[in-house]
């Protein structure tokens, strides 16, 4: 990942089929991902980062214990820290960015 580069999004994902998350970019100490989704991600919250979540195709619905929340293209909703959430694709995929902390710490939750 070179800073001074462009990265076309779309065009490096026209052929992806299933599910992808990776890092685009790095912002300080955050970094910018990349996700396509064609099914529900499991439940899980991070202890040391907050999630940010900009939805750009598809729409994004976001599962947290009390509520849900829907996200369509252009839209976007932070999840704080230690808040337990999964994601799932509104209709057959989605397309979004996630900014989080480097080296945020993925916990996964299995008693929901």
């Amino acid at each position: 990942m070179n800073s001074l580069s462009v990265v076309d999004v779309k065009q490096d994902l026209a052929a992806i089929t299933q599910y992808y998350n990776a890092v685009v970019s790095s912002v300080n100490d955050h970094v910018v991902r990349v996700s396509l989704m064609f099914e529900p991600f499991y439940w899980h919250y991070h202890p040391n980062s907050d999630e940010t979540f900009l939805s750009l195709e598809g729409g994004l619905i976001i599962q947290l214990e009390d509520k849900d929340i829907e996200l369509l293209p252009g839209q976007l909703f932070t999840v704080p820290a230690n808040i337990r959430h999964r994601t799932r694709p509104i209709g057959e995929r989605s397309l979004n960015f996630t900014f989080e902390r480097a080296d945020a710490e993925t916990v996964r939750v299995s008693d929901l």
